[in-house]
């Protein structure tokens, strides 16, 4: 893979030409409009072909897998355009393999709602390991709130994904509630209901564990919620289920905050099988213009967390979008839009503006003014900036990386991850 940044004048045939790769698919791979525009500074992932095969009738993607020793994941991980389907055309040419080694391999989950759009979900399904339909909440009663996870559970399944069911305090408004939480971890009849609930829905849904997400809890919870982790995974261990538990970005034990110092690292590390490090939201919607997870806050992050966790126990949290913030920023006031990272690329081609790049925060970035008059600042993630914080998990160990999230399209995500990695099963 190399990842090659547009200079002005170029266009997606003279790129191609300089690699020596067909045209076509090097737009196809990172969905380059019908129009074949990019802007100044934009990235294109390009991939070069090992073996490739040319459809003849009557062939599947299921006759070829056999027929070259791989399989049907493998051959949707190589061909972005199948979107994950099974549909071939005859004289269509398929890459069976790519040049180039890749780093090891690691684990990929990714949070998506039950609304993501079919097409996108069966894109990117084959570039993960697991799923998590986001999410199961909790009422006052310690019920389970409903969740549509039909067909998110059926497409996972259709793909070779396995399911993880995921477990918030979230309430019937949808937001984090730090009260529901203190309920759970106090009130034994309340958490005794919802463990009932938590091993009937994973034996009846099919998920193969779980991943717990209780946010801003206070420091004086921390040991009572990792005694809830400890007790579930006991109970879940012996029935053939993983727990997993997602923790708010720390850089020490002694972090203050509501965010942070319900979560103790070394003790919930004990507690659970894996950890999901939520390594973004430096950037958000009330705050200031940033990169939304700048690699000196993930490197930070990190260097405690295996202080404290095994690293084969730690999945590295990754941003998959990226903010428009109007300007001036008014802290209280402004609200950041938040949007896709193919969306940054379309605005900065709209607005016929150079996309920059923060070599020190790993993450692209551009100003544009909109129609009224109003100056923008975007910040989003491209492939170098995936690439940057993809290594880490080869650099640190770690045992792979969770995305958040799957609802906004962006083939670069998925060219990196698969260029990088051998994706685990």
């Amino acid at each position: 893979m190399t990842i090659h940044v547009v200079k002005s004048g170029e266009t997606v045939t003279s790129i191609a030409a300089q690699y020596g790769v067909e045209a076509r698919r090097l737009a196809a791979d990172n969905d380059v409009g019908a129009d074949g525009a990019l802007a100044v500074g934009q990235t294109l992932v390009v991939r070069f072909p090992e073996r490739v095969h040319v459809i003849r009738p009557g062939e599947t993607l299921f006759s070829l897998a056999a027929a070259y020793g791989t399989t049907v994941r493998r051959l949707w991980q190589n061909n972005w355009p199948l979107g994950g389907g099974t549909d071939l055309r005859s004289g269509e040419t398929l890459v069976i393999s790519y040049f180039g080694q890749t780093l090891g391999s690691a684990l990929f989950s990714g949070y998506a709602y039950p609304y993501i759009g079919e097409n996108l979900l069966a894109a990117e399904l084959p570039y993960l390991s697991y799923l998590a339909p986001f999410t199961y909440g909790i009422t006052a009663s310690g019920d389970l709130l409903p969740l549509a996870d039909d067909a998110l559970l059926s497409a996972a399944r259709q793909r070779g994904v396995r399911p993880v069911m995921h477990l918030s305090t979230l309430t019937e408004d949808g937001q984090f509630d730090t009260e529901r939480g203190a309920l759970v971890l106090t009130d034994e009849a309340v958490q005794d209901q919802l463990i009932a609930e938590i091993q009937q829905t994973l034996r009846l849904r099919g998920y193969a564990g779980l991943d717990v997400d209780f946010e801003y809890l206070p420091g004086s919870l921390a040991s009572a919620y990792a005694a809830f982790l400890s007790r579930l995974h006991r109970l879940l261990n012996s029935q053939g289920f993983f727990l997993w538990a997602a923790l708010a970005p720390k850089t020490s034990a002694q972090q203050r905050g509501l965010l942070y110092e319900g979560h103790d690292y070394a003790a919930v590390g004990v507690a659970v099988d894996a950890v999901l490090l939520m390594t973004y939201e430096w950037g958000y919607t009330a705050g200031p213009p940033m990169a939304v997870a700048p690699l000196p806050n993930v490197r930070q992050v990190l260097d405690y967390a295996v202080t404290e966790i095994p690293r084969s126990k730690l999945l590295l949290g990754v941003s998959n979008y990226g903010y428009d913030w109007p300007l001036p920023f008014v802290r209280g006031e402004t609200r950041a839009q938040s949007i896709s990272n193919q969306r940054a690329i379309e605005l900065a081609i709209q607005y016929r503006i150079a996309i920059q790049y923060d070599e020190t925060a790993q993450s692209p970035f551009f100003y544009y003014t909109g129609e009224s008059g109003t100056v923008h600042a975007v910040w989003f993630e491209d492939a170098r900036s995936l690439a940057a914080k993809l290594e880490l998990i080869a650099e640190y160990g770690l045992k792979g990386a969770g995305f958040w999230n799957l609802m906004r399209p962006f083939s670069q995500t998925w060219l990196t991850t698969a260029s990088l990695y051998d994706i685990a099963d």
